[in-house]
């Protein structure tokens, strides 16, 4: 049956089938997932801008404005162009959830990920105390191979001796980032890339990589200042200090179970 068969009867009234449903169903989930994806980002502000000009373009076409319309619709052709450079970070973030993302809801969790996060928390604030440096960046959806590529490979578990002498200052791993996968650490002194975002100027450079980091993917970067000796997490683009052991733990587990907090 034809489409137009499906949607309009025999009356002349419009029927609603289960393939309906299910288009609109797909639809509404991919746009869900986008909004997902560029919320609180730099795209929110610019597709606001984006809507404005269509909105200009569309008065000035009511009004026959021919010479607003075709300004318009020159930026409108170029802008496509534009866009791929503006947006792409979002695009690479993007094409790395679709091709990347693992069926880890399929995988029961366990109590290791939640002794996982509380060694994590106990390393960060111990590193705090002791006026070392530190960033860890926790994997989730998005793999981090390539980041885990560009340091030291590693097979052992998580713990919280292990990360502190990972970055003391006379370990030769002190530098770049420590990747942990699950309950294990898979990598050590890890390059990730720096965001282009403006920032404090008290911050340095591991809190730019771990803003960077998690720009492009889903991870949770802890970062320790050495300087004010506070531990803050990355997520999505966005810095968040956390008051206590405590606090840091029970973070990494709601995230960990929810998969977004």
């Amino acid at each position: 049956m034809a489409r137009g068969d499906r949607l309009v009867s025999s009356s002349g009234l419009l029927t609603f089938g289960w393939r309906d449903l299910l288009e609109i169903a797909l639809v509404a989930y991919m746009l869900y997932r986008l909004l997902l994806l560029i919320s609180g980002t730099r795209a929110v502000q610019m597709l606001a801008g984006i809507v404005v000009l269509v909105l200009a373009y569309s008065v000035a076409w009511l009004l026959k404005l021919t010479t607003v319309t075709w300004v318009l619709g020159l930026a409108f052709t170029y802008g496509a162009f534009a866009a791929v450079v503006i947006f792409q970070p979002e695009l690479r973030a993007a094409l790395a959830n679709l091709g990347q993302r693992r069926l880890g809801f399929l995988l029961k969790r366990d109590e290791r990920q939640a002794d996982a996060a509380g060694v994590l928390a106990d390393a960060a604030f111990r590193l705090a105390r002791l006026g070392v440096g530190a960033i860890i960046a926790v994997e989730k959806d998005v793999s981090l191979g390539t980041f885990v590529q560009s340091g030291t490979p590693l097979v052992m578990q998580v713990q919280a001796d292990l990360l502190t002498a990972m970055f003391a200052r006379t370990s030769p791993l002190h530098d770049g980032a420590v990747i942990v996968r699950g309950d294990r650490v898979v990598a050590a002194g890890c390059i990730l890339p720096l965001t282009s975002a403006p920032m404090d100027r008290a911050y340095g450079t591991r809190h730019r990589a771990a803003l960077g980091l998690s720009e492009e993917t889903d991870a949770v970067v802890i970062v320790v200042s050495e300087e004010r000796e506070e531990v803050s997490i990355a997520v999505d683009g966005h810095l968040r200090r956390m008051g206590s052991e405590r606090e840091l733990r029970t973070y990494l587990v709601a995230r960990e179970q929810s998969g977004r907090v």
